[in-house]
């Protein structure tokens, strides 16, 4: 499918129009063997074309890109050679990864930033989170395990939730300005569970639903395994056009919008009140759902805290919202803690999918959050001041190292969406990954195929040093063998 959608890997082949599509508008208006097996390449990796899936007959996708077959022989064959297809006579050209990389996402997870080529260890900059805070966990598993034999004389299954979690955070919720009953609480395996809960309970195949562009690219995936129709709505440096936003909407009428309105990720853009207001009426209008991600929505550095967007809501007009959270930037992401936040009736909907999926979540997890979500507000301010000098630091680094970069300093948040001036980030992403820097390209946050790749995100979260080295690295790989599109001539920048 185009736009942005995956192919569906069921169908277990994708059509030469359907492939074309997927093209970037360059690489059709001037199809090369290279650029095109580039691309193809590219859609394998990002996920937009499923593993073991056939690929179009030579001559189709000659004449669907409006290409020679010499050149589309060349393109699989370069693919061929570098891993990523594998060809049977009689049976086709098929996709596939070569022998070590992971499937799409999971580069993301890795935690150690893989290693450079001298065998180093690397630098982990495709995750945009912290380690625990110090002491932290150990202080809540010394809280949690007194109580814990107490709840252990019970079977375990408490696909809700812990009752006193829910509580807990239904209670925040109130104080931040949008009462909240226990019963709309629904805790979650992590906010990417949530997600996915959501669009599994209202979306079927095929529906239309829309994001902003650029978006956490997780969500994405989850949107493209749904087999979704995606729309978008752009965010830039200046933030949310809201009239075009409007527009979209309703023009399109989606079944589901995805928004992060608080430090959006991955640019920084705090959406304000009046926005905020429109959005909850246009989605309103359309009878669109709205998911709210707020997992950043407590890493507010320059700025408060803004209140949840569902607040903002005239009484009753808020039923169309879902709000989505989770412990994992304020804490830790290995404490798998997640929540939902909808009516009553909703989370009795959302349970019953959950308990298809996964039955419950872990008790000893939620009970630990317990003491962890009641200290947040002492504890939090520590974190913030953490974030802040190493915020200070990266743009320290970059001005230092590249100086012909910009960006945005954003109000909160985990990271910088850096503009390299080049469309040249997929390049830079490879280069770095051999000198050991694991980085989230910017095409990995776009709806469209291709977009983005005048982008990186670097998140702030590692200590001063690493993040020394990885701008050090990662100005090296740019400035030293960065190749640049025929086409493309180098800007004159300032930062």
């Amino acid at each position: 499918m185009a736009n942005g959608r995956v192919v569906r890997t069921a169908d277990r082949t994708i059509g030469s129009r359907q492939l074309a599509a997927l093209l970037p508008a360059e690489v059709l208006a001037r199809p090369g063997y290279r650029a095109l097996a580039d691309a193809v390449r590219t859609l394998i990796l990002d996920g937009r074309i499923g593993l073991h899936v056939r690929l179009p007959a030579e001559r189709e996708l000659a004449e669907a890109v409006g290409a020679s077959r010499a050149t589309v022989t060349g393109a699989y064959d370069l693919l061929r050679e570098s891993g990523y297809v594998r060809s049977r006579r009689g049976s086709g050209t098929w996709t596939e990864l070569p022998e070590g990389h992971a499937p799409v996402g999971t580069h993301m997870l890795g935690g150690a930033g893989g290693y450079s080529a001298d065998g180093e260890p690397g630098i982990d900059l495709a995750i945009a989170a912290m380690g625990a805070p110090e002491g932290s966990l150990t202080d809540a598993l010394a809280w949690a395990a007194p109580r814990l034999p107490r709840l252990a004389r019970n079977p375990g299954y408490l696909p809700f939730g812990l009752p006193d979690l829910r509580t807990a955070i239904a209670d925040r919720f109130t104080r931040r300005g949008l009462p909240t009953r226990p019963e709309q609480i629904l805790v979650t395996a992590g906010a990417q569970q949530a997600f996915a809960l959501v669009v599994s309970l209202l979306c079927r195949a095929g529906d239309r639903v829309v994001t902003e562009n650029p978006t956490y690219a997780n969500a994405l995936d989850a949107l493209r395994h749904a087999r979704l129709r995606t729309g978008s709505l752009a965010v830039s440096d200046a933030g949310w056009d809201m009239e075009i936003a409007e527009s979209t909407l309703r023009q399109t009428v989606p079944r589901l919008a995805y928004v992060i309105p608080d430090f959006h990720n991955p640019t920084g853009a705090l959406m304000p009140p009046e926005q905020r207001l429109r959005l909850l009426a246009a989605t309103r209008r359309t009878g669109t759902w709205l998911v709210v991600d707020e997992t950043i929505a407590d890493i507010a550095l320059d700025v408060p805290a803004p209140p949840p967007l569902a607040s903002l809501a005239p009484r009753g007009g808020a039923d169309h919202v879902v709000t989505i959270g989770s412990l994992s930037k304020t804490h830790w992401g290995g404490l798998r803690v997640g929540w939902v936040r909808a009516t009553a009736k909703m989370i009795a909907e959302l349970t019953s999918v959950r308990v298809a999926a996964d039955m419950t979540g872990s008790v000893l997890d939620q009970l630990v959050a317990l003491p962890l979500l009641a200290d947040l507000d002492r504890s939090l301010p520590a974190r913030l001041e953490q974030l802040r000098a190493r915020r200070e630091a990266l743009v320290a680094a970059l001005r230092r190292h590249t100086p012909e970069w910009s960006w945005q300093l954003p109000p909160g948040g985990l990271s910088l969406w850096v503009d390299l001036g080049e469309p040249v980030s997929s390049a830079l992403a490879e280069r770095a990954a051999a000198a050991g820097v694991n980085i989230g390209r910017g095409a990995r946050f776009g709806v469209d195929p291709g977009t983005f790749e005048h982008r990186l995100r670097i998140p702030y979260t590692l200590p001063p040093d690493r993040l020394e080295e990885a701008v050090r690295l990662l100005a090296t790989a740019f400035h030293d063998g960065v190749p640049l599109p025929p086409s493309v001539e180098r800007p004159h920048w300032v930062a």
